[in-house]
């Protein structure tokens, strides 16, 4: 199998993107689909619409089970997430996606919320910055060289983050960091190693 993230060819990285849609329908998990296409092309829309950038919490919730269907489901992260007030989850969003574009401190603000790491905390920062910040993903972070084994920290999101960043630079071309985190993701999937 071919190393997607060694591939210095956009067309890779391409057919590895396009298959990322696929590659979640055969996932198998069935709210997976429909959380994915509301987090992707819906959820910026509504971030982008308010005068202060912030997620609801009704979002914030809905990002946490997208997380959690694509990966690894931790019920009691998902009941701490819900027991955050709705006003506290508008106020500490707001204040995170303000913080943009340092390139840790949006994280580590949302990341105060009550059940929210950063992982989470990557998924509401990226649908509103894909161009700087990427969904913090297990799967992908194993495939970039030199990170080594994944922590749920800070500091990991840091360097994870910034790898991203200086390969969509290399890739050029309109690559954001969010573009590269689901090709890698689908590559991992299965669907996209077949065609490369």
């Amino acid at each position: 199998m071919i190393n997607l993230w060694g591939s210095s060819a956009s067309a890779s990285w391409q057919v590895a993107l396009d298959q990322y849609p696929d590659v979640v329908s055969t996932q198998g998990v069935r709210q997976l689909e429909p959380l994915d296409t509301w987090y992707r092309t819906e959820l910026p829309s509504l971030i982008a619409a308010r005068t202060q950038p912030y997620v609801t919490h009704d979002e914030m919730v809905r990002i946490t089970e997208w997380k959690m269907h694509r990966g690894a489901w931790r019920a009691p992260n998902l009941v701490r997430v819900t027991s955050n007030e709705p006003p506290l989850v508008i106020d500490v969003t707001t204040r995170g996606l303000a913080l943009v574009p340092h390139p840790t401190k949006p994280v580590k603000e949302i990341a105060t919320l009550d059940g929210v790491g950063p992982a989470t905390a990557s998924a509401v920062v990226a649908a509103f910055a894909p161009t700087l910040y990427p969904f913090f993903d297990e799967l992908v972070a194993g495939q970039v060289p030199h990170l080594g084994p994944v922590a749920w920290t800070l500091s990991y999101y840091a360097r994870y983050a910034e790898a991203l960043r200086g390969r969509a630079v290399l890739l050029g071309g309109g690559w954001t960091p969010v573009m590269l985190e689901r090709a890698l993701w689908a590559f991992v999937g299965g669907k996209a190693s077949a065609e490369l």
